[in-house]
C-alpha cells in the first residue's frame, strides 16, 4: 500500500489560499475528493512499474502534485480521471524509460495465429460479458494476462475496462487521440480474450468446446 501520510501533510503544503482557514478547508476538500481513489491509483501504478516501492512513490508524488494544483481541478468533473492523468504523466516522465517489457506477447503474432478465432464476432460479446461479471482484477490469471500485453495496450484496458474511465478521459490521461485509445482497446481486448478463454470457462462464462 502507498506510504502516503495525509491530513497535516497536505495542510503543510503550499496551496492557492490566502489564510490558514482557507488552507485547512482546501485540505479537507482535497482529502474528501481524492483520497478515496488511493487504492485504485496504487494498483494501477503497481501494474505499470511491477515494483511496490516504485508504485508507492508514484502514488505519493501524484497526491502531492495534485494537492498543489488542486485549484485547477473543476468541481463536478471526474476527480479519478484527473488523478490518473497526473499519475501517467509522472510515470512517463520519471519511470517509463527505466522499465523493461518482460514476457509481453506480440499483438501481431497472436492476431495471425488466431485469425480464425478472432473472425468470430462472438469473441467481443464474450469478452464484454467477462469484464462485466464483477471480476477481481487482482486474480493471478487476470494479472498475468494483463502483464503480457505491451504497455500501451495494457494501459488502455486498465483505464477503460478496469478503472471505468471514458474513452475521452483515458485519452487525456494517455495524451493520445480518442481514436488511438479505441484502436488499442479493441486489439488488447482480443488478446485478453485469447489469454482468458480457459479462465472464462472455469468461472462459467464460456462453455467448453464439444469433443
Amino acid at each position: 500500500m502507498p506510504r502516503l501520510s495525509h491530513g497535516a501533510r497536505f495542510r503543510s503544503l503550499s496551496v492557492a489560499s490566502s489564510s490558514p482557514n482557507e488552507k485547512k478547508t482546501a485540505a479537507a476538500r482535497f482529502e474528501a475528493a481524492a483520497l478515496p481513489f488511493m487504492d485504485a491509483l496504487y494498483n494501477q501504478a503497481l501494474r505499470l512499474t511491477r515494483h511496490s516501492e516504485d508504485a508507492s512513490d508514484i502514488v505519493q508524488e501524484t497526491y502531492l502534485r495534485a494537492y498543489r494544483t488542486f485549484a485547477n481541478f473543476k468541481e463536478g468533473t471526474n476527480c479519478k480521471a484527473w488523478l490518473f492523468t497526473i499519475l501517467y504523466s509522472i510515470f512517463v516522465n520519471k519511470y517509463r524509460k527505466h522499465q523493461r517489457e518482460v514476457d509481453t506477447v506480440s499483438i501481431e503474432e497472436l492476431e495471425q495465429k488466431f485469425h480464425r478465432t478472432l473472425t468470430d464476432d462472438d469473441w467481443e460479446k464474450k469478452f464484454v460479458a467477462l469484464t462485466r461479471s464483477e471480476l477481481d482484477w487482482q486474480e493471478p490469471e487476470l494479472n498475468q494476462a494483463l502483464a503480457k500485453l505491451p504497455e500501451d495496450f495494457r494501459s488502455a484496458v486498465l483505464l477503460v475496462d478496469v478503472q471505468a474511465l471514458t474513452y475521452e478521459e483515458a485519452a487525456a490521461a494517455l495524451k493520445c487521440p480518442v481514436g488511438t485509445v479505441r484502436s488499442r482497446l479493441f486489439r488488447a481486448r482480443r488478446m485478453l480474450f485469447l489469454e482468458l478463454k480457459d479462465y472464462a470457462r472455469k468461472i462459467g462464462l464460456m462453455r467448453k468446446p464439444p469433443i
